[in-house]
Order: C-alpha cells, then sequence, then structure tokens
C-alpha cells in the first residue's frame, strides 16, 4: 500500500505539470573529423557552398533542363516524396493517442426467453435499445509514454524528408555528372571519327607507295592496324554514347529530347571561372551539419532518444479510463424519454509487478539502439568529411595535371608531325610514325578524361557541401519540416555543359 500511496502521488504531481517526460536529455554527439579541410585556397565566397542554386551553378541551359525533367520525373524521387507523406501519416497517428477518441455508438438487441428458463413459467421476448456517447480505453499520459511515442514518431517523419533532400541532391549531381560524362565520351567518339579518317587517308597513301614498289608489304600491313583500331574504337564509343544516353534516360525517367543533349564538354575557362573553383582558407567541418544525410541521421538519433523515454515509462503504472453516457430502453419510442438515461465510468490502474525482465530488456534494447545510431551519426560525419577532402585534394591536382597534360598533347602533335615528315622523306621508317601516332590519339584520350574529371570534381564538391536542394540562389525556398529558408542574392557561378 507504501508504494501504490507513492506511486499515486506521482501521479498526481506529474498530473499537475501536464505530465512527465523520462526522455534522457539529448546532446548532440562531437564531431569525430577535424575542425578545417586541408587544401583550401585564398578566396572568400560570398556565401556557403549549400546556399548556391543549382540552376546558378549549372548555367547552361539545356542541362537545367534535363535537371528540371528529372526532378519532376525521376522515380526514386517520387518514392522518397511518399516515404515523406507515409511517415507524416503515422506521426499524425501518433499524435493523435494524446487525444480520446469519442465515439456515438447505437445498439439494439431482441431476444425470447423459453418457458422453462423464464422466472414466470412463460414465454419471455425482450427488446433493448441504448444509445452512448464516450470514450474506451484513453491512456492518461502521466508519466509521457505516449508523448515519447509521438516525439520518436515525429522525428522519423523529419529524418525522412531529410532523406528525400537528400535523394534531391544526389539526383542533382547524379543527373550533372551524367550529362557531363555523355558530352566528353561524344568527344571521345569524334576524335576517334577524326583519327579513323586521317588514317584511312594515310592507308591510301601507303597503299599508293606500296604499288609504286616504295613501301614494303610490311609498312602496308602496319598502316592497315592504325585504320582498323580506329575503327574499334568508333564502334566502342559509339556504344557508350548510347549507354550514356540510356543511363541518362533512366535518371530522368522519361526520354531525354535531342534538342537538349550536349555535344561536347564546355571550355575549360567556364570551370576556371565558376565560383566552386575558389575555395577558402580554413574551410569549417562545421558546414557539413548542414547536409541532409547528417541532418537524417540525427534525427534518427533523436528518435532513438525519445523511444528510450518511452521503455523508462514502461515501469511506472498506467492508468486508462472508459467512460460513456447515454440512454436505454425496453422501446424504441422511450429511448429519450426521461429517465432512460444511463452512464458508465471505469477507470484502470496498471502497474507492472513481475514480467520477466521484459521491461528491463526492452530498455536495454532502447539504449542499445541509440549508442547504435550515435555511431551511425558519428559515420555519416565522418564519411562526409572524406568526400569533402576527397575532392578538395582532387581539385589541387587537377589544374596542373589539366596543364601538363595539354602540353604532353601538343609535344605528342609536335613529334607525330616531325615523324611523318621524315618518314615522307625516307629517313625514319613507318613503326616511328605508327609510334607516334599511337602517342598522340593516347595523349588526346587522357586530355578528354582529365577535362571530364575537372568537371565533375566540382559536380563532387558541390554535392559532398550539400549543395543542390535549392533551385536558385535568389528565390525562397519552401520548407515543410521548418528547416531555416536560405537569404538571396547569390552572385552567379559557371558550370556549363556542352553549348
Amino acid at each position: 500500500m507504501k508504494h501504490l500511496l507513492i506511486a499515486t502521488m506521482s501521479a498526481a504531481l506529474c498530473l499537475l505539470a501536464e505530465g512527465c517526460s523520462l526522455d534522457p536529455t539529448y546532446e548532440r554527439p562531437s564531431a569525430p573529423v577535424p575542425a578545417t579541410f586541408a587544401g583550401a585556397g585564398d578566396a572568400t565566397p560570398a556565401r556557403p557552398v549549400a546556399d548556391l542554386g543549382w540552376r546558378d551553378v549549372f548555367t547552361d541551359a539545356r542541362l537545367q533542363q534535363v535537371i528540371a525533367l528529372a526532378l519532376a520525373n525521376n522515380r526514386d524521387l517520387r518514392v522518397a516524396a511518399l516515404n515523406v507523406d507515409e511517415a507524416r501519416a503515422q506521426y499524425r497517428v501518433q499524435r493523435a493517442a494524446l487525444s480520446p477518441a469519442i465515439e456515438a455508438v447505437g445498439s439494439g438487441t431482441s431476444g425470447r426467453t423459453p418457458s422453462d428458463l423464464s422466472a414466470t413459467g412463460q414465454p419471455l421476448v425482450s427488446h433493448e435499445y441504448t444509445t452512448t456517447l464516450g470514450f474506451t480505453s484513453y491512456e492518461l499520459d502521466l508519466f509521457g509514454r505516449v508523448r515519447s511515442l509521438k516525439r520518436q514518431a515525429l522525428e522519423t517523419y523529419l529524418s525522412t524528408e531529410e532523406a528525400r533532400r537528400s535523394t534531391h541532391i544526389s539526383l542533382v549531381a547524379e543527373v550533372a555528372t551524367a550529362y557531363l560524362t555523355l558530352a566528353a565520351d561524344q568527344d571521345l567518339l569524334r576524335l576517334a571519327n577524326d583519327t579513323l579518317a586521317s588514317q584511312q587517308e594515310s592507308y591510301r597513301l601507303t597503299q599508293r607507295r606500296f604499288d609504286l614498289g616504295v613501301d614494303s608489304t610490311l609498312t602496308l600491313r602496319q598502316a592497315q592496324t592504325t585504320v582498323d583500331s580506329a575503327r574499334v574504337d568508333v564502334e566502342t564509343y559509339s556504344g557508350q554514347v548510347a549507354q550514356d544516353r540510356n543511363a541518362l534516360a533512366l535518371l530522368v525517367g522519361t526520354p531525354v529530347p535531342d534538342d537538349i543533349l550536349p555535344s561536347a564538354l564546355p571550355n575549360d575557362s567556364e570551370a576556371d571561372s565558376n565560383m566552386l573553383a575558389s575555395i577558402p582558407p580554413g574551410l569549417s567541418s562545421d558546414l557539413l551539419q548542414r547536409r541532409p544525410d547528417i541532418l537524417e541521421a540525427e534525427r534518427t538519433l533523436r528518435a532513438a532518444n525519445a523511444n528510450i523515454g518511452a521503455a523508462r515509462a514502461a515501469f511506472f503504472p498506467r492508468i486508462g479510463l472508459t467512460a460513456s453516457a447515454g440512454t436505454s430502453s425496453a422501446s424504441l419510442s422511450g429511448l429519450f424519454k426521461g429517465g432512460s438515461g444511463s452512464w458508465n465510468f471505469a477507470p484502470q490502474l496498471s502497474l507492472p509487478i513481475f514480467n520477466a525482465g521484459s521491461n528491463r530488456a526492452n530498455l536495454d534494447i532502447a539504449k542499445i539502439s541509440r549508442d547504435i545510431d550515435v555511431a551511425q551519426y558519428e559515420k555519416s560525419i565522418q564519411t562526409a568529411f572524406r568526400e569533402v577532402s576527397d575532392a578538395l585534394a582532387q581539385r589541387s591536382t587537377l589544374a596542373r595535371q589539366l596543364a601538363a597534360q595539354q602540353s604532353l598533347v601538343d609535344a605528342t602533335a609536335d613529334s607525330y608531325r616531325l615523324s611523318k615528315a621524315r618518314y615522307d622523306h625516307d629517313v625514319d621508317s613507318y613503326l616511328d610514325v605508327l609510334d607516334a601516332q599511337r602517342s598522340l590519339y593516347a595523349a588526346q584520350k587522357n586530355l578528354i578524361s582529365t577535362r571530364l574529371s575537372r568537371f565533375t570534381n566540382q559536380v563532387s564538391f558541390y554535392k559532398a557541401m550539400g549543395g543542390g536542394w535549392i533551385e536558385a540562389s535568389a528565390s525562397h525556398q519552401p520548407d515543410e519540416v521548418g528547416v531555416a529558408s536560405h537569404e538571396s542574392g547569390a552572385p552567379l557561378v559557371t558550370l556549363a555543359g556542352a553549348k
């Protein structure tokens, strides 16, 4: 009785305080990464990268149309949005448990009692008509169990919203990368076609020299190998371009019109003028906290924290109320006459005494789940830090790599020209020309690949910093979950697709 009295007094105090909460005090875990990124430049941007709209970063009109098509038709993004709607409905269901569900019920019963069971010895026909208004098994949330479950459902809903934003950002980056990859492969296909045409002309001249007895059969066959090799590359890159178009169509979710597809990579000057090409010194890793995947992990952690509160509340008494009021009568006509009123009030108190440790086990499960979510939250920060660091590390070398590759192309082009001239004057063999041509072709292909890497590196950095959610820097983006909107007035940057 003493313990019951204490529990009752505690319940009364909690009720006066509008209920207790047994949730642990939430504290955001420390980020297990350095405070700043290495590899920063010496320019300071006017606003964080995450505040730059994708229309301001990807300024090519055709690429903007492709991204807009993807945002309207991509099935993964559509599923992510439906997951948000589902989580929102589940939260509304859980929130409704805080209020009693009032129902109106009307019923009528008729029955016949045989004479041998009747008190009068005569068959008895009885009728009963009832109307009631009330609620059933409404839980008084004295210890915050229902509110903890409501907070858990809310955080789960908010985490799905962050997941949708993450899918949105990833889609924008993937479409831009696929677009640039298609442009690069079209450059490679064009190079292969130009090489094939050049080698076919060289083979024709070698065939004439062979017919005149100037060149040997070996030289003719060597010239033929360059033609066949170029033909193989043309077919290879033709297939690759077709696959790139299929991949882009899958990302977009609908066929992409030919008039908005790229034809070539943009000029290198556009990458040089891009705002993403200038990274501020001492770039803070705190900016990662704005990434939706990290916010999603934190929302999941908050939900696990609320679940601990619900598990703790299971150790305390639960009070359920059932109450109804209405009228009852033996005849339908007397249902609403005076004296037919009826009411019922049935409070119920349940106090856990022995359950073989299941409540303790559920609390342990909730705490372990919270610890798992802490580790996953920290891992998401570490992953994000690595993605940004990798993008910065690659960025610091790509410009120099591109300059070295361009110099290599120029040098091998001169080497090929000189070797061809020496062969035409019978100074060198055709094998020297063949080696120079192969070196030039390989250098030109590597140049295209390096240029593609430079553009996709900027896309990767934009995504890694959480950019791509806002459509335009100067526009206000509505936010269903109350995330702070961004200010307007960002300067334009350029990362165009093919023009």
